[in-house]
């Protein structure tokens, strides 16, 4: 079976592990003598799925008792509407940080139901860092602060000890590209909302963790399927839930568990980020796009700093069996895209790559 180092930002590779136990049970479930993609949602066997897995969620981020967990759909994208029509409960204030292409579209949603204030942004160098703020910038009465806690397309990243201090105002976390990376404190945040398909599962489910204290506020013009309190009451099950793709998060999670826990998790990724940041440091040919003290452990971004070259280095990086390494369209280059799946013989496989590379080019 020939498999590629997939470094892809989304939908991303995954744990062999995980495929492997999917393939293995596809046809049958247990005893079920049905596939996960064929059972009733509202059957014991996949309540018992669905259930475990948010046990294991819990377990693994120690999400306090007062927080609920949602599997929902629409993915992050739904989230930057869900949030303002379910938060905006009091003030009809928010405040955002813009450090980047997802949490400018985050605060322009919030803008169409509330008054959204950018509290600091970093487009001004490419969104290249994350900005410093003083929190007498902040709005006191709004009804919640949004960060993106891991920017995929610049490759930037609020460290844990570095989440702003926002009081009694609810932080809101997009950690899509990020979540069971590292390990950050859940009581920080009122709300943190991840889409599956980079660090988590398959695409198809976005995961919510809510403080139990901030539902049952949506605006009354809320739809019914955008009210987070409609979702908590129903166990994630108001309407068809997205079954694979939580059966599929399950079983990330056991591996997560299995190898050390999201401190585990940590360890491994901040092995594997300094290798491939100190390489390219290093280098004549590459350089990193993001000041080193942001920089994502997950999106690793850089450039030779000739558009022809970055072109060639993606077309020879696939003969060499590595894929999806070109940056996004919208600002070009490479980006690697190291989540948890990405062994560090995938990291080294790629500097190995990147040494020849240079030594015929540069």
């Amino acid at each position: 079976m020939k498999r590629v180092y997939n470094f892809a930002a989304g939908p991303s590779a995954m744990p062999i592990e995980v495929l492997q136990k999917a393939a293995d049970e596809m046809v049958s479930y247990g005893d079920s003598g049905m596939s996960v993609m064929e059972m009733s949602h509202r059957s014991s066997y996949f309540i018992d799925i669905l259930h475990e897995a948010k046990s294991l969620l819990k377990e693994l981020m120690n999400v306090p008792d007062n927080y609920e967990i949602l599997f929902l759909q629409g993915g992050a994208s739904t989230q930057f509407s869900m949030v303002p029509l379910n938060l905006l409960a009091k003030s009809n204030k928010c405040d955002f940080m813009i450090t980047g292409s997802w949490a400018k579209k985050a605060y322009q949603e919030s803008a169409r139901y509330g008054e959204a204030k950018i509290i600091a942004s970093s487009e001004d160098k490419t969104f290249s860092y994350i900005p410093k703020v003083d929190p007498k910038d902040f709005t006191p009465d709004a009804d919640f602060f949004h960060i993106c806690v891991n920017n995929t397309i610049f490759g930037t990243r609020f460290k844990p000890e570095n989440l702003p201090e926002t009081g009694n105002v609810p932080l809101v976390g997009d950690m899509s590209s990020n979540i069971l990376s590292e390990v950050y404190d859940v009581s920080k945040f009122g709300l943190i909302y991840a889409g599956a398909q980079k660090n988590m599962g398959p695409a198809g489910v976005t995961v919510v963790i809510i403080r139990k204290d901030l539902l049952g506020h949506a605006k009354d013009f809320t739809p019914t399927m955008l009210n987070y309190k409609i979702h908590a009451d129903n166990d994630s099950s108001y309407n068809t839930p997205p079954c694979f793709s939580i059966y599929v998060c399950k079983l990330v999670y056991e591996w997560v568990k299995a190898n050390g826990g999201v401190a585990g998790m940590e360890k491994a990724n901040k092995e594997k980020a300094e290798v491939l940041y100190n390489y390219i440091d290093s280098s004549k040919l590459y350089k990193g796009t993001v000041v080193p003290e942001d920089r994502s452990l997950m999106n690793v971004t850089f450039i030779t700093g000739s558009d022809e070259l970055d072109a060639l280095f993606v077309k020879e990086s696939k003969k060499n069996g590595m894929e999806n390494l070109k940056g996004h369209r919208s600002v070009g280059g490479m980006r690697a895209s190291i989540y948890n799946a990405m062994p560090m013989a995938g990291v080294e496989a790629l500097i190995d790559f990147m040494k020849k590379f240079e030594s015929e080019n540069a």
